[in-house]
């Protein structure tokens, strides 16, 4: 161990998302989302499973503040539930959806934690789903309105704002590869979502700065930077179509600039439904970008018959995840240099998500989680992010994924990422071995 720490004005937090944690699905005028639809579609989830009942935190919040307070952590990263606060995507404003937020947000405060709210974290209202849902258009302005009333309700709660989280999981996952939802499996589809959504942003931006506040306002992407399996030519050149795919596509625009031109000439059958002036509202200044990082991905080219995109992660020696990803906390370093480099250091950058899932089981007394391969891997993280920030990069805080177990999209409550272990026969939390660990690295006790 070293004896390097973190700024002192250094952000720390966790984070969750609401379909994943709040059940309560509906209580109080909550009304459904894509996420309730698709995880009781036969066949979505792992053993049919749904965020219905898991977690609670809709009813238990008090218990997980005062975990987050015992902790240290200074930040929560929470999403809005956009079915809790407009039920039907347009027009009527929930009161009770908004009242919880508020309740939320004042308990974090009484408890010295910022409230840091993601307005979009993947649960669409189920309405606007069945009238053309992110690729058309008018979801982009929907967003607009309902971004609005959080901004005008929650202005007082908020104290950091971020507008989507991963707009490439919701367009390519939910609407052309199918594995979240809404399910469907049309690329088109895709790609106008994947516009659609980042003209979402850019009009909810626009709101914000209309609305004269002042709390910093961002956006989440799960951008890689891959690395080519072999220094090939042709591997190279798969890393950098990757590239473009994954994270060129969004981070462009966030810049002003064009999408890649070599989207277009691959797959010329795709467009992005852009509109004179859409690029101008995408590009509304932000005041920091989140980055969500899990591993770097090696990337190998291969023909087209095996991959369209001509691309595809090789195998790696690295020790892997319950997800099955690779391990590359030096690729983490790498990535946030390059994210740093390639946006020439005009946004302040926060790891808004990190973390791992882990085989975690309670010891025989069901009192404890023993999970010494998470702060491995924590640890290992911090430490890359560290080593950014000595070389210049203006990094200001970290979220670990994730505050608790949840309900993990498709794969159920089958994987566990939480600091927090969930017994998911009475929802009761029991911290595991790395909550402690990250109350010492909160602290400044455990250095690097």
């Amino acid at each position: 161990m070293g004896t390097r720490s973190f700024p002192k004005d250094f952000l720390w937090g966790t984070a969750t998302a609401s379909y994943q944690v709040e059940a309560a699905v509906t209580a109080d005028g909550r009304l459904p989302g894509i996420w309730d639809t698709f995880s009781h579609t036969p066949g979505k989830t792992m053993h049919g499973q749904s965020g219905d009942t898991t977690v609670d935190q809709y009813n238990r919040y008090g218990e997980d503040v005062d975990l987050m307070r015992r902790m240290g952590a200074q930040s929560y990263r929470f999403s809005l539930a956009w079915p809790r606060i407009i039920p039907t995507g347009m027009g009527a404003v929930n009161q009770k959806g908004l009242d919880y937020y508020r309740r939320l947000a004042d308990s974090l405060h009484s408890a010295g934690i910022q409230a840091a709210a993601t307005l979009y974290h993947w649960d669409l209202p189920q309405v606007l789903q069945d009238a053309g849902g992110w690729p058309d258009r008018d979801t982009a302005l929907r967003f607009a309105d309902y971004a609005e009333v959080c901004f005008r309700e929650l202005k007082d709660s908020v104290d950091m704002w971020i507008t989507l989280n991963e707009p490439w999981c919701s367009s390519y996952l939910g609407y052309g590869i199918g594995i979240h939802a809404p399910g469907n499996t049309d690329m088109q589809e895709a790609y106008s979502a994947a516009h659609h959504l980042m003209v979402g942003h850019g009009l909810a931006v626009q709101r914000y700065r209309d609305a004269g506040l002042s709390a910093p306002i961002g956006i989440t992407l799960n951008m890689d930077s891959p690395r080519p399996a072999t220094l090939s030519p042709d591997d190279v050149a798969a890393a950098q179509r990757a590239n473009e795919f994954k994270t060129l596509a969004f981070l462009n625009p966030l810049l002003g600039r064009p999408r890649p031109a070599g989207l277009a000439e691959r797959k010329p059958q795709y467009v992005f439904p852009d509109r004179a002036g859409d690029a101008e509202v995408i590009a509304s200044p932000i005041d920091f970008l989140g980055l969500n990082f899990y591993h770097e991905p090696a990337i190998e080219d291969v023909p087209v018959s095996v991959s369209p995109d001509r691309f595809r992660e090789a195998h790696v020696y690295h020790e892997k995840t319950e997800m099955g990803w690779p391990i590359t906390p030096r690729g983490f370093y790498r990535h946030i240099k390059w994210v740093w480099e390639e946006t020439g250091g005009r946004w302040p950058l926060y790891i808004t998500e990190n973390g791992c899932a882990m085989p975690d089981e309670l010891d025989e007394a069901g009192t404890a989680c023993h999970d010494p391969r998470r702060i491995s891997y924590l640890r290992d993280h911090f430490t890359a992010a560290l080593d950014a920030i000595d070389e210049g990069v203006d990094l200001r805080g970290y979220f670990v994924w994730s505050l608790v177990d949840n309900f993990e999209w498709s794969w159920g409550i089958s994987k566990r990422f939480g600091l927090i272990y969930i017994d998911y026969a009475n929802n009761r939390r029991i911290p595991k071995d790395s909550y402690y660990y990250f109350r010492e690295v909160i602290s400044g006790s455990e250095h690097f």
